[in-house]
C-alpha cells in the first residue's frame, strides 16, 4: 500500500462524497485523512489514501469520469519528527493581510504551518468585520512563548487561544 494525497474540486451535488468514497473502497483503498469544504457551489476536498499501486490508476479513470472533477494527486510517506504540534485559534477585526501577517510571523521563527482553516464574519452585537483562524503548527520544544507573543504584536484586537488536545 502507497500513501498518496489526494486534492478535489467539483461543482458540488448530493451523493458526491459517497461516490468517492465508494469508488475508494471499491479498490481496496483505506481513507486516513481528509478536510472538505463546499464554498460558493464548489465542493472542494484533500485526502489522504493509502492505496494498493496496482489499482491506483483505475480509482484515477474513476475519479475523473464524475462529471466536473478535477483533481491532482503525489505521493507521500509517513513524517517522523521530534517537533512539537500545537493548535491554536485566534480572532482579530478583519484586515486586509492577516493571513500575511500570521505566516510571516511563522516564517520568521522556522514554525511550519500543518493545518488552516478560516473563516470571515461579522460580530452580531457590533457588526464588526472579524476574522477567525483555526490551525496547527509543529515547532521546536520551546517555542510556545514565542509564538504566542509574535501573534500578540500583530495588534490589540488578536485573542489568540491554545487548544490542549
Amino acid at each position: 500500500m502507497l500513501r498518496y494525497l489526494i486534492t478535489l474540486q467539483a461543482t458540488d451535488k448530493e451523493g458526491l462524497v459517497e461516490s468517492i468514497a465508494n469508488k475508494i473502497s471499491h479498490y481496496g483503498g483505506n481513507w486516513l485523512d481528509s478536510e472538505m469544504r463546499h464554498i460558493d457551489g464548489v465542493f472542494a476536498a484533500i485526502l489522504q489514501l493509502e492505496f494498493p499501486e496496482a489499482h491506483w490508476d483505475h480509482l484515477l479513470d474513476d475519479l475523473t469520469a464524475i462529471e466536473s472533477l478535477t483533481l491532482t494527486y503525489s505521493k507521500t510517506s509517513k513524517n517522523n519528527t521530534d517537533l512539537k504540534r500545537a493548535h491554536y485559534r485566534l480572532v482579530a477585526n478583519d484586515r486586509i493581510g492577516l493571513v500575511q501577517d500570521i505566516s510571516n510571523k511563522m516564517r520568521a521563527l522556522n514554525i511550519n504551518i500543518e493545518r488552516f482553516s478560516s473563516q470571515y464574519e461579522t460580530a452580531s452585537h457590533t457588526g464588526i468585520a472579524l476574522f477567525r483562524a483555526d490551525f496547527n503548527v509543529s515547532m521546536k520544544q520551546d517555542q510556545d512563548e514565542e509564538l504566542i507573543q509574535a501573534l500578540y504584536d500583530m495588534g490589540d484586537d488578536v485573542v489568540l487561544d491554545k487548544i490542549d488536545e
